[in-house]
């Protein structure tokens, strides 16, 4: 897997994650759960939405 999320889009990914995670704890919904798909493409810096749409923020190798 290669890098395609960037510095700025992770730090998004993983604060709107988190934060969904937990609302989901608050309210006692099974719902939050669905925070954890930004929490772990953030983490891993891959999104396969992003690879099937050709997007890459991704700055590697003097590529951007």
């Amino acid at each position: 897997m290669q890098c395609n999320v960037g510095k700025t889009e992770q730090v998004i990914r993983i604060t709107i994650g988190s934060a969904i995670v937990l609302a989901g704890v608050y309210y006692k919904k099974w719902w939050g759960l669905i925070g954890i798909a930004p929490i772990v493409t953030g983490t891993t810096r891959y999104c396969p939405m992003n690879a099937v749409l050709g997007i890459s923020n991704c700055k590697a190798n003097g590529k951007s």
